[in-house]
């Protein structure tokens, strides 16, 4: 049997290597990468990796690298077809009969991904056209703060308002009109008259599958009398919306280039996933219907627990409503989602365009395990003010419980959901975390407490030594200075404005000692590794234990008002702001360490003019006014 490349890849794409490897391959989490012993030949020191992001294995130790496929005839001595066989039953992939139908079929499918392919080039040419409508859409991606990078990225393009302008262009370049209709590009009329462009003065988003070919497209209007605020491509060949995530090919290198607690994110529009991705945060989205089986399963094979977050307006509540609803039946132990709703009515664009990728990254951070959710959910459809609602409301919770296939989770939630109702509803038992019996300490009381109610903060017993390390989280960074704060983020997020300034980074670190871990930490990177990007860097910093006190650093961070943090900033302009306030700490930092070494001179002339320009030098960093002077001390 001969398998097409659409085929092959589409298998590649539904299983991790580390989970088809680590069948037989004891692995451990290595940065991006997974580690274990070769199963080609004997070692004490591990040398055989795999690599999820581009979907390889490689032997150090023998030589051997390849996909899961070539992994399997090596360790199992199939045949290509038998290894192909058995990874499409993993999969859940019916195998294609080897037919001439098929093989025309295959040939079609590459005639139209042609065609799409065109199209796009000829959408993103059509945004830079100098025409009144052209440049209304660039207006249009300029107010919601997407730079001409961003546009790049990401493919924008524009239709124009004419009925047949993309129709004429391809088939001045050898397109048919039947490939067009079929590729959804064209809207065919009953009426026998002639087909016409489906996109019309619209902001065009490219739709890709996996493997980052296009599709479809998403197309946003531009005129607010049309009717249809976003439009997306018709099913298709190559289109099948219930099976597609918008974003998923750059979520996918996100998520590789990040460590092993990066998360994916479920957004609601096309502008959500694109300012997500803008703030370094994998997200993807529906095509415009609520989250599929399909989707759900594609989640699930790129992270354990994806987190659905969806506007805290009432579609909103309304879409993660039916998410949930969705997704209940297929848990299963280690498969999950949690939940984040952005307070407000906002949504990630917002967060972003208000307040930069800072807070939107920490915004996605508040999240609530899936059963609390449900449990909310229900608890709110109605007042529990008499027996026959109360009673209701529990045959609710069993209901919803006997919903999840999986026996065992089954089980737990439904003892999870009553224990939680029975906190709620009995005023004589304590409402514990997230709705429980509190654990309490051998030899220790509990005072009695009110019963919780829906929308109540509810109170938490935290273990002392638990509470211990959160409270040293939260001094952490409530003592953290804001502006020096803001200078490590600004570096973190810029690698290659170090390049100058390592000598004054070694010589006064950031004006606050609790964060000379980090300057060490980078002024030995910037010897060791040349050209690190974002992502490279960050990987190292986790490597070396820096994670928690590089949260803390965005947290204070975004307190300081520091323009050069903001997305709105160009680099250079970010650059110069940065560099202005590094030096003023730097000068503080000088400042502070002359007078100390000159306290034997107090009360002269020297001393004094050293004090002074201290003193009005730190007035200006802390409140702020540094970002308004422009200049790097005040006069």
């Amino acid at each position: 049997m001969r398998f097409d490349d659409h085929f092959l890849e589409e298998l590649k794409t539904r299983l991790r290597p580390s989970e088809v490897i680590g069948k037989s391959v004891k692995l451990r989490k290595n940065g991006r990468e997974w580690v274990g012993l070769s199963p080609f030949s004997k070692e004490k020191t591990p040398s055989f990796y795999v690599n999820d992001e581009k979907r390889f294995f490689h032997d150090f130790s023998s030589g051997k690298h390849g996909d899961i496929i070539s992994f399997l005839q090596e360790t199992e001595r199939l045949s290509f077809n038998e290894a192909v066989e058995k990874l499409a039953a993993e999969a859940g992939m019916a195998l294609p009969v080897d037919t001439p139908q098929a093989k025309a079929a295959e040939m079609k499918r590459r005639s139209l991904t042609d065609w799409m392919d065109l199209a796009q080039k000829w959408f993103v040419a059509r945004l830079q056209d100098k025409t009144p409508a052209a440049q209304n859409a660039r207006d249009y991606l300029e107010r919601r703060g997407l730079s001409k990078e961003d546009i790049v990225t990401f493919g924008l393009g524009y239709a124009p308002r004419d009925r047949t302008a993309l129709k004429d262009a391809l088939i001045q370049r050898g397109a048919k009109v039947s490939e067009l209709v079929e590729c959804g590009l064209l809207i065919e009329v009953e009426n026998g008259s002639a087909p016409y462009d489906r996109f019309r003065d619209r902001l065009m988003f490219p739709i890709e599958d996996q493997r980052g070919i296009v599709v479809s497209f998403g197309g946003r209007a531009l005129n607010p009398d049309d009717k249809a605020k976003y439009l997306n491509g018709p099913e298709t060949t190559l289109f099948h919306k219930g099976q597609m995530l918008f974003g998923l090919p750059k979520a996918l290198k996100l998520l590789g280039a990040q460590e092993n607690h990066a998360e994916l994110v479920v957004v609601e529009g096309y502008m959500d996933v694109i300012a997500c991705q803008r703030a370094y945060v994998a997200a993807v989205a529906p095509l415009g219907t609520a989250l599929t089986e399909e989707q759900i399963d594609i989640l699930w094979r790129r992270h354990p627990e994806p987190t659905l977050c969806f506007d805290g307006d009432k579609a909103g509540q309304r879409a993660a409503s039916r998410a949930l609803d969705r997704a209940l039946p297929k848990l299963k132990p280690g498969r999950s989602f949690k939940v984040c709703l952005i307070t407000g009515g906002k949504d990630p664009d917002d967060v972003l365009r208000e307040k930069g990728a800072l807070a939107l990254r920490e915004a996605l951070k508040e999240t609530r395990p899936f059963v609390e959710v449900l449990f909310s959910r229900e608890a709110e459809a109605e007042p529990l003010d008499t027996p026959e609602r109360k009673a209701g409301f529990k045959k609710r919770l069993r209901a919803l419980a006997a919903q999840i296939e999986d026996k065992d989770l089954a089980e737990a939630y439904r003892q999870d959901l009553l224990e939680r109702y029975d906190a709620l509803i009995a005023p004589q038992r304590q409402a514990g975390f997230q709705g429980k019996a509190p654990f309490v300490p051998n030899g220790a009381s509990a005072a009695p407490r009110k019963p919780w109610q829906p929308g109540q903060k509810r109170e938490i017993y935290i273990p002392p030594a638990m509470e211990e390390t959160r409270r040293a989280a939260v001094n952490l960074s409530a003592a953290l200075d804001p502006t020096a704060a803001s200078l490590a983020q600004g570096l973190v997020d810029n690698p290659d404005w170090m390049l100058d300034q390592v000598e004054g980074l070694e010589a006064y670190g950031f004006g606050d000692e609790a964060l000379n871990p980090l300057a060490k930490a980078l002024i030995a990177l910037s010897f060791q590794h040349e050209g690190l990007d974002r992502s490279a860097l960050s990987r190292h910093l986790q490597k070396q234990g820096l994670g928690a006190l590089l949260s803390e650093i965005q947290k204070a961070a975004l307190k300081s008002g520091a323009p050069f943090l903001s997305p709105d900033i160009s680099s250079a302009d970010a650059h110069a702001r940065w560099l202005q306030a590094f030096n003023a700490v730097s000068r503080l930092t000088a400042l502070d360490r002359a007078l100390n070494s000159a306290r034997e001179q107090v009360g002269t002339e020297f001393f004094s003019r050293l004090k002074l320009e201290r003193d009005a030098l730190r007035k200006s960093l802390r409140s702020g006014q540094i970002w308004q002077d422009g200049d790097e001390s005040p006069t």
